[in-house]
């Protein structure tokens, strides 16, 4: 191409006057110059890649037979279903290395801090590891289409030793339209679906008893997505969920308790863009339902509060509140419904919630840190009840590899006893994790 340009450069000359000639010359000179950096960039990309400059395009038949060879690789590794749609395998093997104070009372997962301190517990396990597959399916009546995940983990309880080998966290059929959802699952609550960032509390919910009403239940649940404009949506929830009534009353009620109620819950999102990376997210909730113990119907009513705030680029705020009766059953501490000073069973009044903040101090390191509280009635509760338990820690998360986590975390519970006092533990665990 410069030969060419050298061979006809008289010729471009002929007639031209001498302003002409200069801007001939600097548009040459600024090929010549884009031209060499192009040289430079095609270098350098082959440096990163091993090739050699003096390196050939193989042949066709050469390609052909390495893409078939790669197909083949493929087809021994994938995960393919039955029915020929497409499924993928998702999870994480999670190593925790963790050492607990004297109130935790041996647990190995506390959820607050032991009445009667008894001894530390430390240990390695890899039982929080997670093991998932996702699926998506063919289109179906009115151009809907089928998905779905299904979850499982090797968790067995606060203390290591149950026999449960494999464990159902959660799982979810969903039909998706464009703008709504019909699904069937077992999943968190639909009115709090946020939880803190956490790889040393995943068995069971981060902050249990302390704010995060995170159990996991059967449930039927309807969305509906509304855009208004270009950074605004409004997002309204509603379903039925199966609640876990033994989970919540008192151990002398628990035999005269009817287990599983139906209740209904709805949560209301309005997601609001505001500028650049910054965020508004809030949504009211609440659910309601009826504890039948003994001849009784117990109220079951929760209103509440969740969000997410980016008040800067980086920083991100999250949490959520809630107030009501008998809240035990969905994940917080075990005494929604107590016998009352006549002997007939009562649901007790309790409030709380949790706040987290979230910032990336380095490309790679993100450190969180995050607080929850319980706060029940006292006048309901007899001598030794829990009238609070408030925690509060935090981690820092680094992301060795792209798929690689190291997450160091610290938390300590204070939990008030009736009467009695409070109480401190410490936790303090050193995570190492594998996305797949």
């Amino acid at each position: 191409m410069r030969s060419l340009l050298i061979l006809a450069f008289p010729l471009l000359l002929y007639g031209q006057t001498p302003a002409d000639i200069q801007s001939i010359l600097q548009r040459l000179d600024k090929l010549e110059k884009e031209n060499q950096s192009l040289k430079a960039e095609v270098q350098e990309l082959r440096a990163r890649i091993g090739e050699p400059e003096n390196a050939t395009v193989p042949p066709v038949v050469e390609r052909v037979e390495i893409a078939e060879k790669r197909i083949d690789e493929v087809a021994q590794t994938k995960v393919e279903a039955s029915q020929k749609f497409p499924i993928k395998l998702t999870g994480m093997a999670l190593f925790n290395l963790f050492y607990n104070t004297r109130h935790s009372n041996g647990l190995d997962d506390p959820i607050l801090a032991g009445l009667n301190g008894t001894r530390a517990a430390s240990g390695a396990t890899f039982r929080q590891s997670i093991v998932g597959l996702e699926y998506t399916g063919a289109s179906t009546f009115f151009g809907g289409k089928i998905g779905g995940s299904l979850f499982m983990d090797f968790y067995d309880g606060l203390v290591i030793g149950s026999t449960q080998p494999l464990r159902l966290r959660t799982a979810n059929i969903h039909l998706d339209w464009q703008t709504r959802t019909l699904s069937v699952g077992y999943e968190k609550a639909i009115f709090n679906p946020r939880t803190p960032n956490s790889y040393m509390t995943v068995g069971v919910g981060p902050l249990w008893d302390s704010g995060n009403l995170w159990r996991w239940q059967p449930q039927i649940k309807f969305e509906q997505r509304i855009q208004a404009g270009d950074s605004t949506k409004f997002t309204a929830q509603v379903g039925v969920l199966q609640t876990t009534e033994s989970a919540g009353v008192a151990p002398s009620l628990a035999s005269i308790t009817t287990d599983r109620r139906p209740s209904l819950e709805g949560r209301f999102e309005i997601d609001q863009r505001l500028w650049r990376d910054h965020r508004l997210a809030f949504a009211p909730g609440f659910h309601v339902s009826t504890t039948h113990v003994g001849g009784v119907s117990i109220p079951s009513h929760i209103f509440s509060m969740d969000w997410l705030v980016n008040p800067f680029a980086s920083l991100e705020l999250s949490g959520a509140f809630f107030s009501g009766i008998n809240v035990a059953h969905l994940g917080g501490l075990r005494q929604g419904v107590v016998p009352g000073p006549n002997g007939i069973p009562i649901g007790v009044h309790a409030q709380g919630g949790w706040v987290q903040a979230s910032y990336p101090l380095m490309k790679r390191l993100t450190a969180n840190a995050f607080a929850g509280t319980e706060d029940s009635r006292n006048s309901q509760l007899s001598r030794g009840g829990i009238g609070r338990n408030l925690s509060g820690g935090g981690n820092l998360m680094f992301r060795i590899a792209p798929n690689v986590i190291v997450s160091l975390e610290t938390m300590q519970w204070r939990t008030t006893y009736i009467g009695l006092g409070t109480r401190l533990n410490n936790r303090y665990d050193l995570a190492l994790v594998y996305l797949f």
